[in-house]
């Protein structure tokens, strides 16, 4: 059965992408930890990030630094973490989180209630970000 990544990378489930290209889609996660925070996720079903081949994970990271990047320019925190924590969906994902503390990264942090036009708002500040660094997998 598909994961819910792979349901929303197809199109099954609406999704909020920042990011896409034939190997990794970037897009909003529903519960972020802070606003920006973003999943790279490997287009393969791949449940695990040990098995991921080593191209793929050298793209997601490269991905993720662009991502990064852009998640500075647009929130500027104190840092920009990222996060492998592979428990909550079986497939391959990195979290991509602006930060000003480790506390920042804990899940029990997560705003559940965090509204479409939130999501999509945070969204268009990290594209419009990777588009003036000239990026090339920029989702519309």
């Amino acid at each position: 059965m598909a994961s819910v990544f792979t349901k929303i990378i197809d199109g099954e489930i609406p999704g909020t992408f920042v990011w896409r290209d034939e190997l990794c889609a970037g897009f909003m996660t529903i519960a972020p930890l802070r606003p920006g925070h973003t999943l790279v996720v490997p287009v393969e079903e791949i449940d695990h990030w040990l098995d991921l081949p080593g191209e793929l994970r050298s793209h997601l990271f490269d991905v993720s630094a662009q991502i990064g990047r852009a998640v500075q320019t647009s929130f500027e925190p104190r840092r920009v973490g990222l996060m492998i924590a592979g428990l909550e969906v079986p497939h391959a994902h990195i979290h991509v989180v602006p930060i000003d503390g480790v506390h920042d990264l804990d899940f029990a942090n997560a705003d559940d209630a965090a509204s479409r036009e939130e999501i999509e708002a945070s969204a268009e500040m990290i594209r419009n970000a990777l588009r003036s660094q000239g990026a090339s997998g920029v989702s519309d």
